[in-house]
């Protein structure tokens, strides 16, 4: 057999024909010296198998064997180190390439295991960093090269590198210098490694190279979660050693001389979701590697919590690499030995699969080809093969698949499993660290924590068994929302009662996105825990989009009729009507909270549930108090403009027919019909109240009759009426009762409000009125600077301004955010202006909504509509609205500011020049 024949045969047997054939052949055509040295008669010499191995798997090194003849030279001896020259930057960058091609060739040909192959990547860029900052320091004179630091981050830090990684680094000096070096050495090194410099302070917009007392200052003042969590795999990898050492310490005592709270963490976990969603929305979560549920990403970001969590405690779990620290956390009893040494198998295959993927083309991809032909070259180079069951490529798809799998179970009990290890008598870990973890997590108290585990898994029966097997499941679900000793107490109350136990249980066996649904709902909302405790059908579809959609408000009606028809009294026609718009709050706040609905659609649908309550009320009463007379409710306010919040009153008017229609009785009998409706709907106490109607727009106030007939009004509206009247009737609307009636009412309305341009006196009133409320109405115990409601730029801006655009320009529009609409496309209103007051509305109204929910008191009483100022408070906020505390108060004063900008022009006329 010739020495060609030997190599076409192992081109064949390769993992990629196609491409090993031609190069093979290429070589022997232009060097046909070399055909010796790849072949040991009728086989390939270990020089032959060292480069088919490189060139089946890498169509980079493939090319760089043709191109470069020292290359074969470095295959021919894989034991002995490549020296890296560094003349110049050319030279470094050409035997770095060399370095990296014998660390793939002994990857390939399984001389080195993972560990040890990421280790040796990191080692290679370290001396190219070493390298590049002794070239840079030549050239650039007096830039202190002496007292420079590399660190090295990510990967590189971790001593884990992958082919393709960035090589992230950051520059400390001794003393503050300008960064001209830390540039060069990025340029010179970028010629042999991608090299980012991007988790410095700052990012990008911070300066390349900082003093050890800047970096530790940065830490104190500014760092986020993530900055502390990147620093566990800082690590010098070149430059001076004593900087390096120095800044280690200095990285230590920023770690590890404090405690990371539940929210730090709550905020890592959340920035992974997103992650993971990210992926999920680019059609990537079946292919990506990294990111996705089970990748590799689920490994090194549970290894890195834990160690946040314990490291403070335990220098032993401190280790940078993933495999080392997760070894150290098995061996502690962080984790379980058995999933500690699972993880590390699965780690080690995907990291693998990534390896092998970079090596083609030395691209930064974590993706799995979808194309059948790459992903078969893949499953070769992995070793997998054909058989008479199973092609290589099916083989290495189902185990992917099986790994993942394994990979993201445990992840997601990795947790909690050792907590519900040590309740039930049998702990891996001392007290001390379980009561440690679970503050870090969020649980506050041990051992209420212990009971209500205890009553959720007692007994023998299924159900107990079905709530002992998802129990680290639902604690890492609870840890996630804004209060979780909230959520599990809740949990616990249903647990406790067999009828809900057993609707809970049910809802778990069938689905675990129920499960993850109420334990969200359960541990961000008290309100909504009573809720669901009162009406714990809803249990059922909790996970089911459409059945948490709220009714319509023609079957809302009918039901809440029917409801009425057959109550005996006040209190059971009260009590049903309580139970109808409990169910219609569990439904809009747990689609609030799930994020399926925008602020809008929130409150529509609250407006739309108090309309047909309302128009059930009134129909039973004129039903049961027949004959009655005529009544219309009108709408005003927020109910009006069908945007209620949750904690909004119902603002309303009541007419009832003239003396023509009811005579001479029509006004005793539009009042008892107006107070038979307010004892309904307001019940004895705040426990029985439906809702709360506010009369206080009406003509004189509370001085002022309940009900007027149409001539009443229109007699007012001609002689009393001031301009703020005019103003709160821009959003009349007939909500219940005679429309006939209502209809003519705002026939009225229509003319008193349109009928006459606002003048120059009216305009001047309205704004010191507005200017009034500015200074007295923020409560008291309310931080005015953070108002939702009444602070400058907050909702009063926004709704006052909108307001006085439309009667100044005499644009119709029944809600704020459709009467901005409604003035930017009049020309009455510029683009950027309704962008800024669109934006501070939605934010402060998502924002007042959510602190309703998660913020309520016990029995529903309301939290106020400012941020809250005490930081525990503030902190279970902006959980529920996956940001930070912090970065929810900027959010805050940007928007408002700008807004408040928009307010002090269009409103109170302030010039921009005078502004600025």
């Amino acid at each position: 057999m010739t020495g060609l024949a030997v190599l076409d045969g192992a081109a064949e047997r390769s993992a990629a024909p196609e491409t090993v054939g031609p190069a093979l052949r290429r070589l022997a055509e232009e060097r046909p010296e070399t055909l010796r040295r790849l072949v040991d008669g009728r086989e390939l010499s270990p020089l032959g198998r060292a480069l088919v191995s490189v060139v089946e798997a890498s169509n980079v090194l493939a090319r760089l064997c043709l191109a470069d003849p020292a290359a074969l030279d470095v295959l021919d001896d894989l034991d002995g180190p490549v020296v890296l020259e560094r003349q110049d930057a050319r030279s470094l960058a050409r035997s770095s390439r060399l370095a990296g091609l014998r660390i793939a060739a002994r990857d390939l040909l399984g001389l080195d295991p993972l560990h040890v192959v990421g280790a040796s990547l990191a080692g290679l860029a370290g001396h190219v960093l070493e390298a590049a900052l002794s070239l840079s320091a030549e050239s650039v004179a007096g830039s202190g090269a002496e007292a420079m630091a590399v660190i090295g981050m990510g990967k590189l830090g971790g001593a884990e590198l992958n082919y393709a990684s960035d090589v992230d680094v950051i520059f400390v000096t001794g003393a503050d210098t300008d960064t001209r070096l830390a540039r060069k050495v990025m340029e010179v090194a970028g010629s042999s490694f991608r090299v980012d410099a991007d988790l410095r302070p700052e990012g990008r917009a911070g300066p390349l190279s900082r003093s050890i007392d800047s970096f530790r200052s940065y830490w104190e003042r500014w760092a986020s979660a993530w900055e502390f969590q990147a620093l566990l795999k800082a690590r010098p990898v070149a430059g001076d050693a004593g900087v390096g050492a120095v800044f280690t310490r200095a990285v230590d005592e920023a770690l590890w001389q404090r405690s990371f709270s539940a929210d730090e963490l709550a905020e890592l976990r959340s920035m992974k979701a997103r992650t993971e969603e990210m992926v999920r929305r680019r059609g990537l979560a079946g292919w990506e590697l990294k990111r996705s549920p089970g990748g590799i990403r689920d490994v090194e970001f549970a290894v890195q919590l834990l160690q946040l969590v314990h490291g403070k405690a335990d220098p032993v779990i401190r280790d940078r690499s993933t495999l080392g620290a997760l070894a150290e956390l098995g061996a502690a009893g962080y984790v379980s030995p058995d999933d500690a040494a699972t993880l590390a198998d699965h780690y080690c295959f995907l990291r693998t699969v990534e390896h092998r993927l970079q090596l083609i083309e030395y691209e930064q991809t974590h993706a799995v080809p979808a194309d059948a032909g790459a992903r078969r070259r893949m499953a070769r180079l992995l070793g997998f093969a054909d058989d008479a069951r199973a092609s290589a490529l099916e083989r290495f798809d189902d185990e992917l698949r099986r790994r993942r799998a394994e990979v993201r179970a445990i992840h997601e009990r990795l947790f909690f499993r050792p907590l519900l290890e040590a309740f039930s008598g049998t702990p891996s870990m001392d007290s001390e660290a379980l009561e440690q973890r679970l503050a870090a997590f969020g649980f506050a108290d041990a051992r209420r924590t212990e009971a209500a585990v205890g009553e959720l898994v007692g007994g023998l029966d299924r159900g107990s068994r079905l709530m002992a097997q998802l129990l680290p499941l639902l604690f890492d679900w609870l840890s996630l929302t804004p209060d979780p000793d909230l959520g599990l107490l809740g949990l616990r109350a249903l647990a406790l009662n067999p009828h809900h136990r057993s609707l809970v249980v049910s809802a778990f066996r069938e689905s675990p996105e129920a499960a993850r649904r109420l334990c969200l709902l359960l541990g961000s909302s008290r309100a909504l825990s009573e809720a669901l405790a009162r009406n714990p059908e809803l249990i059922a579809v909790v996970d089911d989009d459409d059945a948490l959609t709220p009714e319509s408000r023609r079957n809302l009606r009918a039901e809440a009729m029917t409801r009425l028809r057959r109550a005996v009294d006040d209190e059971g026609r009260r009590s049903q009507l309580l139970r109808l718009r409990q169910d219609q709050f569990v439904r809009v706040a747990a689609r609030d909270l799930l994020g399926l609905d925008e602020v809008e659609a929130t409150g529509a649908s609250l407006s739309a549930v108090a309309e047909a309550l309302l128009q059930a009320a009134v129909a039973d009463l004129v039903e049961r108090l027949a004959p009655a007379p005529s009544l219309c409710v009108i709408g005003m306010g927020r109910l009006g403009g069908a945007e209620l919040a949750y904690g909004s009153d119902l603002d309303v008017l009541f007419v009832h027919g003239d003396e023509d229609e009811g005579g001479g009785a029509g006004q005793t009998s539009g009042d008892t019909l107006a107070e038979a409706l307010l004892r309904l709907v307001h019940g004895t106490n705040p426990a029985t109240r439906v809702a709360t109607l506010d009369l206080g727009l009406r003509p004189e106030g509370a001085h002022g009759r309940l009900s007027r007939d149409i001539a009443g009004y229109r007699l007012y509206f001609s002689r009393w009426a001031q301009t703020w009247e005019r103003q709160a009737l821009l959003r009349a609307r007939v909500v219940a009762g005679d429309r006939r009636l209502g209809e003519r009412f705002m026939t009225e309305v229509r003319q008193f409000v349109w009928d006459r341009p606002l003048g120059r006196e009216e305009t001047a009133e309205i704004r010191r009125m507005k200017a009034r409320i500015e200074r007295e109405r923020v409560p008291s115990g309310e931080d005015p600077q953070f108002h939702l409601k009444l602070g400058r730029g907050s909702l009063s801006d926004v709704e006052w301004t909108v307001q006085l655009l439309q009667l100044g320009h005499g644009v119709a529009g029944p809600s704020t955010m459709a009467a901005l609409d409604e003035l930017e496309s009049a020309g009455a209103l510029e683009t950027a202006d309704a962008h800024c007051l669109r934006a501070s509305y939605r934010f402060c109204e998502h924002t007042r909504n959510r602190w309703h929910l998660v913020g309520a008191l016990p029995g529903g009483t309301p939290p106020g509509d400012a941020l809250p100022a005490r930081t525990h408070d503030l902190s279970r906020l902006a959980r529920s609205l996956s940001t930070t505390p912090a970065a929810l108060r900027d959010d805050y004063r940007r928007v408002t500011r700008r807004a408040r900008r928009v307010t002090e022009r269009l409103f109170y006329g302030i010039e921009e020049a005078a502004h600025s």
